[in-house]
């Protein structure tokens, strides 16, 4: 199944306080370009999280969006200096004795003095953290996947209508084509009695001018490629890989082919169905540069 180019999704999840939420969306690119946004801290993650990307995605211009909320988290840790409050009390109680004081000292006031106490930020186990950042990633990824197949759907459709349509134009053409020459033999032959009159005209010679022209309009070649390039745009549509700069260069193989049959075409009729038949194609451009 052929997947859109754009899509979006998102997901959340939680970690030891940590509160993660993950949204993705792209648009049309002719490469894969993935722009990852995450807060500073989590930076480690990046390149895992790029390579995660990649292996859903391999074409559009796409945007990650990370947010995580620590307020929750266990992050703070204070840690006391024994050395140091062990010399505050000692001399604390070296004071007391000499000076004959209260030797009563409050914890408060040891923990008041300069680096017994210190407060740090606890260390964050990435791994843990890349772990569940990856978790959550690969929800949001399941969802903006099932979008784009939805979107994916929806093109293939309208393709394989479109290529329908430009198989039924091509038959006209097969058609029609014969007729132009009997009708050129006709006129041929008429316009070299008027201009001979009574003379008896020469059969060989209108069969030699019919064959000319019949070769120089002759589009056999051109229709037996076009259809060839039909059916291979319906594997292509059917099949499950990434199809979307294939189907480019097949559709300008396709282009050129209805170019050619109409610079042959000597009728009108047939003039105005590859008329029919390039805006078709057209249309088919338009449609592939969303596809993955």
């Amino acid at each position: 199944m052929i997947k859109s180019m754009t899509g979006y999704g998102g997901a959340k999840g939680e970690l030891e306080g940590f509160e993660i939420s993950i949204e993705l969306k792209s648009v049309n690119n002719r490469y894969l370009d993935t722009s990852v946004r995450l807060p500073r801290s989590f930076i480690f993650a990046e390149e895992r999280i790029k390579s995660t990307v990649q292996s859903h995605i391999s074409r559009g211009k796409v945007d990650v969006f990370i947010t995580v909320n620590s307020s929750g988290a266990d992050s703070i840790v204070v840690s006391v200096n024994d050395a140091l409050a062990k010399g505050y009390i000692d001399a604390m109680r070296g004071l007391a004795e000499k000076y004959e004081l209260d030797s009563q000292i409050p914890v408060v006031s040891v923990a008041r003095f300069s680096d017994v106490l210190t407060v740090e930020k606890k260390e964050a186990d990435k791994e843990a953290l890349s772990e569940a950042l990856i978790e959550v990633l690969e929800s949001a990824l399941s969802e903006f996947d099932a979008m784009r197949c939805k979107e994916g759907e929806k093109l293939r459709e309208d393709v394989l209508r479109r290529a329908d349509d430009i198989e039924e134009l091509v038959c006209f053409v097969e058609e029609r084509s014969p007729q132009t020459v009997s009708e050129y033999r006709a006129k041929l032959e008429a316009k070299m009695k008027e201009v001979l009159e009574n003379t008896s005209i020469e059969e060989p010679r209108i069969l030699v001018e019919a064959a000319i022209f019949a070769d120089k309009v002759s589009v056999d070649e051109e229709t037996v490629r076009l259809r060839s390039h039909l059916s291979q745009l319906r594997e292509m549509i059917e099949g499950d890989s990434p199809v979307g700069r294939k189907l480019d260069f097949l559709v300008q193989e396709m282009n050129r082919e209805a170019n050619t049959i109409g610079s042959k075409a000597n009728n009108t009729d047939i003039a105005r169905c590859v008329m029919d038949v390039k805006a078709e194609i057209e249309k088919i451009r338009e449609q592939i540069q969303n596809v993955e």
